[in-house]
């Protein structure tokens, strides 16, 4: 069933940036298919812990039963807090590997890919909130181009954004392949560049992920150890600059802090000045590991 749900990237690399200690409390806040935490397990001793997070109902498929793992089944941005209710205030080191598992592509009726045909849905947490077609036939003109524009990086969002306002008042939006048979006069070059593009954008707005991840890192930085390492694995420009810039000054718009006397204040010492990405065997073997960049940071 894991193999299944999720082929774990730069397995060795991310878990080996942990420099994990066998008694250690490390954290797996996107737990999946358990590749990572699997892995993690095998380097820990009978007093280490291993705690793990997703929302994503699915991932309870592949539960580790063994003493040293818990699974919290919540979204990483209330790390800090289901960290205390199990009784942790500092762990050792903590991974992520952001955005959609392959699992979560490969389940059509979860709407996330742009083959097949599913409801608009996209929610990583299918107990509640917003969908994708929410989203299109809800929200303004004003809030679809921004959608389009910051998270999809979409060049004609204006006109894609004022198209879909003029056609949900004819029919409302409510399967991927009506969205994208009704669009395809503004696919602009690469269509499945362009609806990777606009789905992103959709998905990003659905789980309100930027402000998960950065909510997430925040309190990382607050959870982790003196010496504690962080692990990122990220797809896409967005995710990759906003935990480069944490890394980098503590914060994610890279505005740099410095004290009285001028000194930046640094929170973290970077291991890896440059992202690590996979490389050529691992790209044949793993379609989903090309967009990789693994980032990792030590706690000063």
């Amino acid at each position: 069933m894991t193999q299944l749900y999720h082929k774990p990237v730069l397995l060795s690399q991310s878990v080996g940036g942990l420099r994990i200690q066998p008694a250690g409390v490390y954290v797996d806040v996107t737990f999946g298919g358990g590749g990572h935490s699997r892995e993690i397990l095998r380097h820990l001793n009978n007093e280490g812990r291993l705690i793990a997070f997703d929302q994503d109902a699915d991932a309870k498929q592949n539960l580790i039963h063994d003493s040293r793992f818990e699974f919290i089944p919540e979204n990483f941005r209330y790390l800090k807090q289901f960290l205390k209710l199990s009784g942790i205030v500092k762990v050792d080191g903590i991974i992520a590997d952001l955005g959609v598992s392959s699992h979560q592509f490969d389940e059509t009726a979860r709407g996330f890919s742009i083959h097949g045909n599913a409801r608009l849905d996209m929610r990583m947490d299918n107990s509640g909130g917003e969908t994708a077609a929410d989203i299109l036939n809800g929200r303004s003109e004003n809030e679809l181009v921004q959608i389009f524009s910051a998270y999809g990086e979409m060049r004609n969002s204006k006109s894609l954004a004022n198209f879909i306002v003029h056609q949900r008042t004819l029919k409302p939006f409510e399967f991927t392949a009506e969205l994208i048979d009704r669009i395809k006069s503004f696919i602009k070059g690469d269509e499945h560049r362009y609806l990777a593009q606009l789905f992103q954008a959709l998905r990003i707005a659905v789980n309100k992920e930027l402000e998960a991840l950065e909510q997430f890192l925040i309190q990382s930085l607050e959870v982790l150890k003196t010496g504690g390492r962080l692990v990122v694995i990220s797809y896409h420009s967005l995710e990759d600059r906003m935990v480069k810039n944490f890394m980098r000054s503590g914060n994610t718009t890279g505005e740099v802090v410095k004290d009285v006397f001028g000194n930046e204040n640094k929170v973290f010492e970077l291991i890896t000045r440059k992202p690590i990405v996979a490389d050529d065997e691992e790209m044949k073997l793993n379609s989903r590991s090309r967009s990789a960049h693994l980032r990792i940071a030590e706690k000063i």
